[in-house]
């Protein structure tokens, strides 16, 4: 008797128990792990992307120093491209055209490796995390950690952790039917310093002649003039702002929302001469979706399956004044 009232109140305390109790607690640490490591170490090294057919290999340089985040990422093949970042400002260098794109850093997109925001909460609402095996990347002992979505809205990660530092190694982007979408990969990595200042220095005066500046101007803040009549679950709104990509050119609202995790854009502008295009579109691994409504072009964009994008933008309206 006394048998089955303890059987009995460990069911009850198991039912009790909060969402992220899901999720074993060793695991959902080692994603704050990430999320410190990439922005507080000091590391160089060389990390190849790959989705489908293209491969792209890149190098980069992170350095932190007196409570400052300087970081240089060059593009080995293909186009060049180069991107310096001073904490929050970014500058992006194109070689072949000459310009220079200046602009202070978005939270709708985070790069390699610093794919996690700094806050988690939430996550387990919508994600199952949990370990997977050990294994070895780029040198490195690694935990893989699986994330797999509760829901269609979203896709699912695997990633591969330094057990010593935190440092993301390897990351998969895992589709709605299993397949990988894209995987970034250290091949070659070294934490800690010293630091060669050089390798945070640009190069652009290899290519010569002038160079254009574009500085992309932001405030905070959107206008607040639409209702998003599709939200979709586990999203919400991180950011507001209005960009404006050249002075002869109105303003765009740009709206960001993230689950913790996954995250997507919502660009507001207002429509001027021809009628652009609209629906479905992809641009590498990110899905976009446009339409038009009260005379304005709708852009939805983020790594997300085709049809939540779809789902948030036809619910957009402009609230009635």
């Amino acid at each position: 008797m006394r048998a089955r009232r303890l059987a009995a109140a460990l069911v009850v305390l198991c039912l009790a128990l909060p969402a992220w109790a899901e999720a074993p607690p060793d695991a959902l640490q080692w994603l704050y792990r990430v999320a410190d490591a990439a922005r507080k170490l000091t590391y160089t090294g060389t990390f190849i992307y790959q989705s489908g057919a293209r491969t792209e290999t890149s190098r980069i340089t992170h350095l932190v120093e007196a409570g400052n985040e300087l970081e240089r990422i060059e593009v080995l093949d293909g186009s060049p491209r180069e991107v310096l970042r001073h904490n929050d400002e970014v500058k992006c260098f194109l070689p072949e055209t000459h310009l220079l794109i200046v602009e202070q850093r978005s939270t709708n997109r985070q790069s390699f490796p610093a794919l996690l925001p700094t806050s988690l909460v939430g996550l387990t609402e919508h994600y199952t995390i949990r370990k997977g095996a050990t294994s070895r990347v780029a040198g490195f002992e690694s935990q893989a950690i699986i994330i797999e979505p509760k829901d269609d809205l979203r896709y699912g990660h695997q990633f591969w952790i330094d057990r010593r530092t935190g440092m993301l190694l390897k990351a998969e982007l895992i589709g709605e039917h299993g397949d990988t979408i894209e995987t970034f990969a250290f091949t070659e990595l070294r934490i800690g310093g010293p630091v060669d200042r050089q390798a945070l220095q640009s190069r652009p005066d290899k290519a010569g002649g002038d160079w254009k500046v574009v500085n992309i101007r932001t405030t905070r803040g959107d206008d607040n003039q639409w209702l998003f009549n599709a939200p979709l679950a586990g999203f919400r709104k991180v950011m507001g702002m209005r960009r404006q990509m050249r002075p002869d050119v109105p303003e765009m609202n740009h709206i960001v929302f993230s689950d913790g995790l996954a995250a997507f854009s919502v660009f507001i502008e207002p429509l001027a001469g021809s009628k652009p295009e609209t629906g479905q579109f992809a641009m590498g691994t990110i899905n976009v979706y446009k339409r038009i409504a009260a005379d304005h072009l709708l852009v939805v964009m983020g790594d997300l399956p085709p049809a939540s994008l779809k789902k948030l933008a036809d619910g957009m309206e402009m609230k009635q004044k």
